[in-house]
């Protein structure tokens, strides 16, 4: 992994950390949180802690362990190495730098459109997306021990909501635990057991790469990580506008048995890359439709999730009359991108005929011409008029 970061906001990621540390002494001023644990969390998380996380123990703080773990971050193999930001301030900061060995880049600056990353929740929730649309089954994060407890907690949520195995390396003495982490029975020591460790076969992810359908996600895993509620079905009528229902339109597993899909429009290899780098799951699914179909975003204001089928192979467009709605084959280098779509959708519990880009013609306008007017060039028009609601 490089080091090189490319950091948002301006290198706000570097400053003072505010959080509490474990140490002795007052308490520093906090700053405002988003991310907040429900009632009974800590009970829960210690259950995960003893289950699902293994804790490497390195009181002599050998750089064997953290070379090791650097070494072993291969996202195509399904395992990452998290490499927690020094000093870093931002509540959001861990999230980000999930973000970042998934392979994520947050544009730099003030202003910048990924802005919505501030927002810790809206990270973590753009992170668990990610984890789970390209079936990461394995994490490892070193100097776990310079964590606050509560991005320690942070983390573990995350773990509960993807599914995956996490490796944390706590690399002082072990007086410094924090009482969750105290609990956990499967612990690392040596060498010999690190290096069997890394050795293993991947474990199998809890969800496969494609995400199951919503009815699956559990309603405890979403509390879990306090992520946004369900809008009632009044709302949801009424966010459509006067006169205006739910369209009709079948799904496309279903509307695939009678018409073909139409090809993709074929794009550069650097262009791909530069979509797949975009952190927010729905900014980077939206623009990948946009880039294979040369369609304008305006078609996608009524794709539901049923309108991409299981494997993520094709996706169905709407047209305002709903008669001619089309089919479209999805690229290969697409697909991962429009999965981490549906997860981010799924996750929010969302049902699956709600649309998945309804944000991103309304509070998410800004950031998607931003990101689009970056990426346009004469090889991959991306047309991102938003249509009036």
């Amino acid at each position: 992994m490089s080091d090189g970061r490319n950091t948002p906001r301006g290198g706000e990621r570097n400053h003072a950390d505010t959080d509490e540390r474990h140490t002795t002494g007052p308490a520093p001023r906090r700053p405002a949180q988003v991310w907040r644990q429900p009632a009974g969390t800590q009970a829960r998380l210690r259950t995960l802690a003893c289950n699902d996380v293994a804790l490497v123990l390195d009181e002599r703080d050998d750089l064997f362990y953290t070379r090791a773990a650097l070494h072993a971050h291969r996202p195509e193999e399904g395992r990452i190495t998290v490499q927690p930001t020094p000093a870093a301030g931002s509540p959001a900061a861990l999230a980000h730098d999930m973000l970042y060995a998934l392979g994520k880049r947050l544009a730099p600056g003030p202003n910048t459109p990924d802005a919505w990353l501030d927002s810790a929740s809206a990270a973590w929730l753009a992170a668990a997306a990610w984890g789970i649309a390209t079936g990461v089954r394995h994490v490892m994060v070193p100097r776990t021990h310079l964590l606050t407890s509560r991005r320690i907690d942070q983390l573990l949520a995350w773990r509960a909501l993807t599914g995956t195995q996490l490796t944390l390396l706590w690399q002082m003495g072990q007086h410094g635990l924090p009482p969750v982490l105290a609990q956990v029975e499967r612990r690392i020591r040596g060498r010999n057991q690190f290096e069997a460790l890394l050795t293993e076969p991947g474990p199998i992810p809890a969800r496969p790469s494609f995400p199951p359908s919503p009815a699956a996600m559990t309603r405890p895993a979403a509390r879990l990580a306090r992520l946004p509620p369900a809008r009632p079905q009044a709302a949801r009528l009424a966010s459509l506008g006067p006169g205006r229902r739910p369209h009709p339109c079948t799904s496309a597993t279903a509307t695939g048995q009678l018409i073909q899909a139409s090809p993709p429009v074929v794009i550069t290899s650097e262009d791909a890359a530069a979509l797949a780098a975009l952190a927010h799951p729905l900014i980077a699914g939206a623009l990948s439709v946009l880039a294979f179909t040369q369609a304008r975003l305006g078609s996608l204001r009524f794709t539901r999730d049923l309108d991409i089928t299981a494997d993520v192979s094709v996706v169905k467009l709407h047209e305002a009359s709903h008669r001619n709605c089309p089919l479209y084959a999805v690229p290969l280098w697409a697909r991962p991108l429009l999965a981490g779509a549906r997860a981010h959708h799924r996750l929010a519990a969302h049902p699956p005929g709600d649309s998945m880009f309804d944000s991103l013609m309304l509070t998410e306008a800004r950031h998607v011409r931003a990101h689009a007017q970056a990426l346009s060039r004469p090889g991959l028009p991306l047309s991102v008029g938003i249509p009036a609601p």
